[in-house]
């Protein structure tokens, strides 16, 4: 958890991890996101709720409330002012994994940029067409290209599993 006070403005964050084999150090996380709230600032108070999900779990969310079972990487739920909540950011751990791989990125990078598009989402940003996709596309890239100039990488660890076949 982490209290973020910019000018009056609080957010907490609070972390749900729910995938069995990802962690994380929270400080590396609210580092991370401090910096994420300077660059796009949201202007209410309340608790920024984060979730990390398996593959299952996430598609299901994205069904239940999108109607839309196929899976996705990132899921973002609006603020709710009234229960005093900024959002929330679901994002799958698998479907990052997945990517990163074909990507040859690290799942750190991969992750964050989820964190990232959420946030984004949460201030504001679309992108259900064109024009809006490239500027979010930008402002990704410029918040990824500021989380590498100052090393505020999440340290995001997958343990190995074991599957039964």
């Amino acid at each position: 958890m982490i209290n973020q006070k910019n000018d009056k403005i609080l957010i907490t964050i609070e972390y749900t991890n729910l995938h069995p084999a990802l962690s994380y150090t929270e400080d590396k996380l609210n580092k991370f996101f401090q910096r994420i709230f300077l660059i796009h600032e949201n202007m209410s108070n309340g608790v920024l709720s984060v979730a990390f999900l398996n593959k299952a779990e996430h598609s299901k969310l994205h069904g239940d409330f999108l109607q839309d079972y196929r899976p996705t990487d990132v899921i973002t739920f609006p603020a709710d002012p009234e229960n005093e909540m900024v959002g929330e950011i679901c994002v799958s751990v698998d479907q990052a994994r997945e990517e990163a791989e074909s990507r040859d990125l690290t799942l750190e990078k991969e992750l964050s940029l989820y964190l990232i598009h959420g946030w984004l989402h949460l201030v504001g940003f679309d992108d259900r067409n064109d024009t809006d996709r490239k500027n979010m596309r930008i402002e990704e890239a410029n918040a990824l290209a500021i989380v590498e100039k100052d090393s505020l990488w999440p340290n995001f660890l997958l343990a190995p599993q074991s599957f039964e076949v």
